[in-house]
């Protein structure tokens, strides 16, 4: 598939991730809104979008985003579940993929295709199993049953595995996870305010992500 935007090496994206720190979880049941929210919230500053599978039609969302969309807005596909569908978000434009599980077979198709993975952990024996399988940055879910103090914990025993927690970050405490040493942090409900959406008030997701960023980036690492 032929796109008109450049692909970016897996090497960018991962910087790009590393220095923006903020992915979009996007889970929309109506889908003709998708482009005014990726636009609203890009102009906040939160321009790394992880289009999920829930999406009605969500690899044509991904194929058509990842070919239109503003040159500094990254695509990438959530909830993978298996290396089928890894492969077919990759072809469709996906610059990162990432699922709420560890599946080795998504990450070896990652690894063949270079493009990163995010897979989802959540206990030490998990988070280290899929770092060592090769995962660019775990993403601990869900997060919403833990506090920033588990990444301080995982960091004593296992240094250097760059965590991404997700579910339960919130606008006020993006900046606890970071401090406590998360390298980005997923982020879906809490930006993206349904009854905003639903009433097409996308100026209102665009002030969210400023206070996002805002907030996230407000403390040191």
């Amino acid at each position: 598939m032929v796109h008109s935007r450049p692909r970016l090496s897996k090497a960018k994206v991962l910087d790009t991730l590393l220095e923006r720190g903020i992915v979009a979880v996007v889970r929309l049941s109506d889908g003709r809104k998708l482009r005014s929210v990726v636009e609203a919230i890009a102009a906040g500053g939160v321009n790394c979008i992880e289009i999920t599978m829930t999406v009605p039609g969500a690899i044509g969302v991904i194929s058509d985003l990842a070919a239109n969309a503003p040159g500094d807005v990254l695509i990438g596909a959530g909830t993978v579940l298996d290396p089928e569908t890894a492969l077919a978000v990759i072809r469709a434009g996906a610059e990162f993929v990432v699922s709420p599980i560890f599946n080795p077979e998504v990450i070896e198709v990652c690894k063949t295709e270079e493009r990163a993975c995010i897979p989802g952990c959540f206990s030490p024996t998990e988070i280290y199993t899929a770092w060592k399988a090769g995962a660019d940055i775990i993403k601990v879910f869900p997060a919403r049953s833990l506090t920033p103090r588990f990444l301080r914990d995982i960091a004593g025993p296992l240094p250097g595995i760059r965590l991404m927690p997700t579910g339960g970050v919130t606008i006020e405490n993006a900046g606890e996870w970071k401090a406590a040493g998360a390298v980005a942090i997923g982020i879906g409900t809490e930006l993206l305010e349904k009854k905003a959406i639903a009433e097409g008030r996308f100026a209102e997701l665009t002030d969210r992500a400023k206070r996002l960023v805002q907030n996230y980036h407000a403390r040191p690492a």
